[in-house]
């Protein structure tokens, strides 16, 4: 029997994997997906989590495909007002992340198993059973619940996800490509009228990220992420008529939403990282919280296992974990607050909201 059933490959469930591999732990990783994706999504790492890593063994790959400086250029009503250098941590995209720690999964004897979408979790004193869609039956001796915000672990175990979702705070977001826009900068348009768009050049890729305020429809609701909205936003608030959006590799959207579980245990399941809290960007706390969860839940893991005290073990990941995450809402909500301020001021940005 497996020692831990991870559900969720992200870099919640990765790092975690990864930890308890080097620990001798023997791991199992299901993802419901069909195959990785590219998508930037969470794009920055803290030092923090570069420790993480470095212990892990792929800090140096990380950083030898992330940037650690970025120079925020800040525009007015389609004018030039401010270059910010910034050096919080390293830009990477999401995927690239996820990608280094599957190789070195991999390296260790471990895959990640695609198409293995969870539908019932039941639980006895020994182990833990998850039933997959394909009808197959996978028994662990602990599960982790790290499939993200909308967590089908958390749902199965039926643990409240307490909080609010704003939706009138919404963003769409997108991967591009913009040729002849300089990628020596993260450009960050704003305008009196209100709303804005930044386009962030991700290393190692020729594509940017985007974020911009949506389009709206006449009665007021935010239109759905296209190309064509994205190039008549950035026409809207960038005013560079040279410039035409391409190839976009990943559309979404995105409200603010600011929950947390009631719980982070249920017998011998846990959970970490988006499955267990979610919180507003601002800040870039989202993954490296996520990578905080899961090197405090390998450690529990490791020593849970021989057997004896493991209640006691599991009950102080909650205890150290739940109040972390506690923190990290009222702070990013701080954080956005100060960012939403921050942007009605020519050559203020995202910078706002580091400190």
């Amino acid at each position: 029997m497996t020692d831990v059933l991870i559900v969720g490959s992200g870099p919640t469930g990765l790092t975690l994997a990864c930890d308890l591999a080097l620990r001798g732990v023997s791991v199992r990783v299901l993802e419901a997906r069909r195959a990785p994706h590219r998508e930037s999504r969470g794009k920055g790492l803290t030092p923090t989590s570069l420790k993480v890593f470095a212990r892990l063994g792929v800090a140096q790959e990380l950083s030898a495909i992330g940037a650690r400086e970025v120079i925020l250029r800040k525009y007015f009503d389609g004018d030039h007002v401010k270059d910010t250098p910034t050096a919080a941590g390293l830009l990477i995209g999401q995927w690239q992340v996820e990608e280094v720690l599957r190789a070195r999964l991999a390296a260790l004897g471990v895959r990640v198993e695609y198409e293995a979408q969870v539908t019932a979790i039941t639980q006895d004193g020994t182990g833990v059973t998850a039933r997959l869609a394909d009808g197959r039956a996978v028994r662990a001796g602990y599960a982790a619940g790290c499939d993200g915000g909308r967590s089908a672990v958390r749902k199965l175990l039926g643990i409240p996800f307490e909080g609010r979702t704003d939706e009138t705070e919404t963003m769409v977001l997108g991967d591009v490509r913009a040729p002849g826009l300089s990628r020596a900068f993260w450009h960050q348009w704003f305008t009196s009228e209100g709303g804005g768009i930044l386009l962030c050049p991700m290393p190692g890729t020729d594509t940017f990220q985007l974020q911009a305020s949506p389009e709206l429809t006449e009665g007021g609701e935010a239109r759905p992420p296209s190309l064509g909205g994205f190039q008549r936003l950035f026409d809207r608030h960038a005013r560079m008529p040279g410039i035409r959006l391409a190839d976009p590799t990943w559309l979404s959207s995105w409200r603010v939403n600011v929950r947390i579980a009631a719980r982070m245990r249920e017998g011998r399941v846990l959970l970490a990282g988006d499955a267990a809290h979610v919180h507003p960007i601002a800040g870039g706390l989202g993954m490296n919280t996520g990578i905080q969860d899961a090197v405090a839940l390998g450690r529990t893991l490791a020593a849970a296992l021989p057997g004896p005290a493991a209640d006691g073990l599991l009950d102080a990941y909650e205890a150290e974990r739940l109040p972390a995450a506690a923190h990290v809402l009222v702070d990013t909500v701080a954080r956005y607050e100060r960012v939403v301020a921050a942007v009605r001021q020519p050559g203020r940005g995202t910078e706002a909201g580091l400190g």
